[in-house]
């Protein structure tokens, strides 16, 4: 019977500890090192307190440029290599987060950001852990993320998307009944005359095979919200993306 239940209850924790190797050193400044630490560890705590005392004595864009940024960096690959998983990046994510509102509020002002990119998880589903992924990759690499949250009505993903212009629309979804929220999306911006990249994953009842409506480009796995957005910003269209993350293109 332990071991039935061993199978089921997995520490992610004890795998991760197993796994993770010490933290790369990402700077020669120990303090900025130290800040680094903080964040690939998951520690807001110890962020914020670091931040707030180094900024003391430094520059708050040399802390994100140089701290912030690098760490995140850092989590991103543990996480695209399998080394952290949901809670570790989260956790990353909101020390990184915690750190840059604090250098922002000593600069007077926010950073400039690559481009703004909204998500959401499809009318009708509750379960937003994939989107959570998204977002943190996202922010991870500079850019602006509007979350609209889970079981978000066409109509409002639609009204935030002609209020807001983004250079891309992310929508997740568990289940196949809930990919047709996309497509009804995809034909209310089409009739608009908006025609951003509308990337769409989930879980496995998602499937390029479904993702076959104007605007839609597939996104198996989450690590390829970063890209795809990169992708968006330089201008590719959404008929281009479409074919490049296609999964014969991909393989």
């Amino acid at each position: 019977m332990i071991d039935y239940f061993d199978k089921i209850f997995v520490r992610y924790d004890l795998r991760v500890s197993e796994k993770m190797p010490p933290v790369q050193p990402l700077s020669h400044d120990p303090a900025l090192q130290e800040i680094i630490d903080s964040i690939v560890k998951g520690e807001p705590n110890d962020t914020a307190a670091l931040v707030k005392y180094y900024l003391e004595m430094k520059d708050p864009m040399e802390i994100i440029d140089k701290a912030l940024i690098p760490a995140m960096n850092y989590v991103s690959k543990l996480w695209e290599e399998n080394v952290y998983y949901l809670p570790q990046t989260m956790n990353a994510s909101d020390a990184m987060q915690i750190g840059l509102e604090i250098c922002e509020n000593k600069m007077g002002k926010a950073i400039e950001k690559k481009g703004l990119v909204i998500t959401h998880t499809a009318e009708g589903d509750l379960h937003d852990l994939g989107q959570k992924i998204v977002n943190a990759l996202l922010r991870a690499q500079g850019y602006e993320v509007l979350d609209l949250g889970n079981d978000v009505p066409v109509q409002s993903v639609v009204e935030a998307v002609k209020r807001y212009k983004p250079i891309m629309l992310t929508g997740t979804a568990g289940l196949t009944v809930n990919v047709d929220a996309f497509n009804r999306i995809s034909g209310l911006l089409s009739r608009e005359g908006i025609e951003i990249p509308f990337a769409c994953g989930g879980g496995g009842g998602v499937s390029m095979e479904l993702i076959n409506f104007k605007l839609g480009v597939y996104g198996k796995d989450a690590k390829l919200a970063p890209p795809m957005a990169e992708d968006a910003r330089s201008g590719l269209k959404w008929e281009e993306m479409k074919q490049k993350y296609s999964e014969g293109s991909m393989m």
